[in-house]
């Protein structure tokens, strides 16, 4: 695969990704459906990754302000901050003993709010491909 089908691959899924946190978010799967917002702008982030890298294949983390930092992207701090929130996330959908402690504090109120911060992020992201 060429450098453009390899960031393609990553922003095809992530858009896969995105349509899948409003079917989640629609059954009121409120912490999965923000475990896949941080797929989502996890594979944004490995696309700049691929593209401001010589190497088409992304280190295999999670950890979103890491990536964008291993792809030399300047972060606004509100960004930073907020994607340093998402990247608990992705420990909820991964890890029961975290899940449970989010599925406590997780509701419409909050998931609403972290929707469009991840919306922000999102457009951002692919501003910068």
């Amino acid at each position: 695969m060429t450098k453009d089908e390899h960031i393609n691959y990553w922003k095809t899924s992530s858009e896969k990704d995105w349509s899948v946190v409003f079917n989640l978010y629609k059954s009121k799967d409120y912490v999965y459906s923000l475990f896949f917002s941080h797929l989502t702008i996890e594979k944004l982030a490995k696309a700049l990754w691929v593209k401001n890298n010589d190497n088409n294949h992304p280190p295999r983390i999670h950890n979103i302000v890491s990536l964008l930092e291993r792809a030399d992207i300047e972060m606004p701090d509100e960004i930073k901050e907020f994607l340093l929130i998402l990247n608990d996330f992705q420990l909820e959908g991964r890890y029961p003993d975290y899940r449970m402690k989010i599925f406590k504090i997780c509701d419409k109120q909050r998931t609403d709010e972290m929707l469009k911060d991840v919306k922000k992020v999102k457009i951002w992201l692919l501003k910068q491909l």
